[in-house]
C-alpha cells in the first residue's frame, strides 16, 4: 500500500519526536524505581498517545485552519517550558523537601502524567505541517508508526530510569526535576532561535 521510505521515514520522525518523551520517561523511572511493568505500560502509552495525536491534530489544523495554528505555534516552545518547568520545579521541590531520601516517592499521579504528555508532544504538532500532503489513511498511519516508536522508546527510558533509581534513591526527585527542566529549556531555545 505504501512505499518503504514513508515508513522508514515514519519510523526515523517517531525517534526524533519520541526523545523528549524518553527522557521524561528516564526522570519517571528515577522517580519510581520500583514501578510495575503494568504501569510502565500506561505511561508509555500516555506519551505514545499524545506523540499520535498531536501531528494528526497539525494535519487537520493544516487543512482547516492554518492561519489560527500558524499563530500558536509561536506559543508552543513558551508552553513546553512552563509545562516542564513547572512539573520539574515540582519534583524539585520535593526531593529537597524529600529529607534523607530513605522514603519512596509517591508515583506520579495522572494529572502531572497527562501534563509531560502534553509538554514533551506538544511541538509534533507542526509535524502536521510535514505531513499535511498525505491523505488522511497515510497520517493515521504515520501517526500510528510514531506512536508505537514512542513507546517502545518510552519502555526502554522507563526501565533504564528505574534501573539508575534504585542506586540513586533519594537523589532521583532532584535529578528527575532538574532533567525536566533542562528539556524544557531546549524546546524552548530550540523553539526561540529556530
Amino acid at each position: 500500500m505504501f512505499e518503504l521510505d514513508f515508513y522508514l521515514n515514519s519510523a526515523l520522525l517517531g525517534v526524533g519526536l519520541a526523545m523528549d518523551a524518553f527522557s521524561v520517561s528516564l526522570a519517571n523511572g528515577l522517580r519510581e524505581p520500583r514501578m510495575p511493568g503494568s504501569r510502565m505500560c500506561r505511561v508509555a502509552g500516555v506519551f505514545a498517545l499524545f506523540q499520535a495525536a498531536m501531528p494528526l491534530t497539525g494535519w487537520l489544523c493544516v487543512h482547516t485552519i492554518a492561519q489560527t495554528f500558524a499563530i500558536f505555534q509561536t506559543l508552543i516552545p513558551w508552553i513546553a517550558l512552563l509545562l516542564l518547568g513547572y512539573i520539574g520545579g515540582k519534583m524539585l521541590w520535593e526531593g529537597i523537601r524529600g529529607g534523607d531520601g530513605t522514603e519512596s516517592l509517591p508515583a506520579v499521579g495522572l494529572g502531572a502524567l497527562l501534563l509531560q504528555g502534553v509538554a514533551t508532544s506538544i511541538d509534533a504538532l507542526s509535524v502536521g505541517f510535514a505531513i499535511a500532503g498525505y491523505d488522511p489513511v497515510r497520517a493515521l498511519v504515520c501517526a500510528l508508526i510514531i506512536s508505537a516508536v514512542t513507546f517502545v522508546i518510552c519502555l526502554a527510558g522507563l526501565r533504564l530510569g528505574k534501573r539508575f533509581g534504585t542506586a540513586l534513591s533519594g537523589k532521583a526527585s532532584l535529578l528527575g526535576g532538574l532533567i525536566l527542566i533542562v528539556i524544557g529549556l531546549e524546546v524552548f531555545f530550540k523553539g526561540i532561535l529556530g
